[in-house]
């Protein structure tokens, strides 16, 4: 937008202007109203007086002509004291990474009293504070303060999350709330390799696809049976190597291993490839869990295992002495080929990968697997309103599969079944009182964290614990 206003018409609340010099030029500027957002028309109310009828404004200084870009609303609001400003306005990246969103904020007065991001605003209601969506459980972490920057972070990006983020803030002044425009868009897509083969001459050109161009021109990862390739700044690959109807590729982005495509044949669909069934999994200390794949060998195999990746060389984890009595391999060639680990330790937090032979053949050892976190669970007790306290059941990963959280007071389940107040992993409590409290999570409520409490409570010979 550009606004150009001359002082003989009455626009006594802008700029007022020389009237000496005769060394003018007068260009003509056409203000479109409707481009304001309609939050954003109140704060142009030194306007008001101005004859914007025809939409054009005249401004004349002396010897020279002002010419404003008025490139966003935000530029304009920061004239009156609000503003969001976004550190990028769009964003690719991929899907089952972490990204983080980031805006800074200026306001005229007051104090801010909340702040949160939203991707859907209805007529007539306040946007939804993306932490109170459960599609997002889990997977949202807010940075910063209430003066200057604001981060949002989301894990475990699905393609769903794909849409524009904005960010909202509200001050205790009358009329005190304000949306970023335009926000920031962020997509997330997957990874997907096109083959092309050509007889003459003989090689194939790999092509790493995505929906959107990734973010921070990222160095692409080939594979081809498993095995490290090449790496490239280029989303295209030729290997000039002879490549039979019996071998597969796969791409990936540095950094991002475990994010990689499946590997797809050259020709049809009977390669030797591996496809893992989840690349990431977050389980309790203590408890069990089934790493699983799907396998396809060309040739007839002769023999299956799973091994950890950090090991100098692959070892068969039926064989680890560190795993003894705690690893069952169950599965069938082209059914789910599942490792079966109990008793969970944190030291078998690892990459697994799965390795296949034929007679002439070896699955490459460098090809990403699934990556196993193990964790316990901890109270985390902070601050809340005062005389009050906010439990959070910690973990040191994002728990697979979104789950329900218990809390218990005194030894005892907390529970109404008609409210979400005791299932999410936060807990607001009175702390006047003696009560000890834990948390658990549905389905392994012998997995329990240590007891937190607020009181120390002395008897002859001993203590409970230390208040917080």
């Amino acid at each position: 937008m550009l606004l150009i206003y001359e002082p003989e018409i009455d626009c006594s609340g802008l700029h007022p202007s020389s009237r000496g010099n005769r060394g003018f030029f007068l260009i003509a500027l056409k203000v479109i109203e409707e481009t304001i957002p309609y939050h954003a028309r109140d704060y142009f109310s030194p306007f008001s007086d101005c004859r914007v009828g025809d939409a054009t404004m005249a401004l004349r200084t002396a010897g020279s002509v002002l010419v404003v870009f008025l490139w966003s609303v935000a530029v304009v609001l920061g004239q009156y004291g609000w503003s969001v400003t976004y550190t990028t306005q769009s964003i690719c990246v991929l899907k089952g990474s972490t990204v983080e969103l980031s805006c800074s904020i200026r306001y005229p007065s007051g104090t801010v009293t909340s702040t949160y991001w939203f991707t859907k605003w209805g007529t007539g209601v306040e946007p939804e504070d993306l932490g109170q969506n459960p599609e997002y459980a889990g997977r949202l972490e807010y940075h910063g303060d209430k003066k200057n920057g604001h981060n949002l972070r989301i894990t475990d990006l699905r393609e769903r999350d794909s849409a524009t983020y904005k960010f909202r803030f509200i001050t205790d002044q009358t009329g005190g709330k304000y949306t970023g425009d335009p926000g920031v868009t962020l997509s997330v897509t997957a990874l997907q390799v096109k083959v092309t083969y050509s007889t003459w001459p003989n090689w194939v050109t790999i092509t790493c696809i995505t929906t959107c161009t990734l973010t921070g021109n990222p160095t692409y990862i080939w594979y081809k049976n498993g095995q490290h390739l090449d790496e490239s700044t280029s989303p295209q690959y030729k290997d000039p190597v002879s490549s039979n109807y019996e071998d597969s590729y796969s791409c990936a982005v540095k950094g991002h291993e475990d994010l990689h495509s499946p590997a797809v044949c050259v020709q049809g669909q009977s390669c030797n490839r591996v496809t893992y069934t989840k690349r990431r999994i977050c389980v309790l200390k203590g408890s069990t869990v089934d790493i699983s794949c799907t396998y396809v060998g060309y040739y007839s195999t002769t023999s299956t295992f799973w091994f950890r990746s950090d090991k100098s060389t692959p070892e068969d984890l039926t064989t680890d002495p560190g795993y003894t009595g705690r690893v069952k391999y169950t599965g069938t060639y082209r059914c789910p080929f599942t490792l079966r680990i109990t008793d969970l330790r944190e030291e078998d937090s690892a990459e697994y990968r799965f390795t296949f032979k034929t007679d002439n053949f070896e699955w490459g050892h460098s090809f990403p697997g699934t990556t196993l976190s193990v964790t316990g669970l901890q109270v985390k007790v902070t601050p809340a309103a005062e005389g009050q306290k906010t439990l959070t059941c910690i973990t040191t990963c994002t728990l697979t599969d979104n789950p329900t959280y218990i809390w218990y007071k005194n030894g005892q389940r907390l529970d109404e079944p008609t409210s979400q107040q005791y299932s999410s992993n936060m807990l607001v409590v009175w702390d006047s009182s003696v009560n000890i409290y834990s948390c658990a999570v549905e389905g392994h409520e012998g997995l329990h964290s240590p007891e937190v409490c607020f009181q120390v409570k002395v008897t002859l010979n001993s203590f409970q614990c230390i208040r917080h």
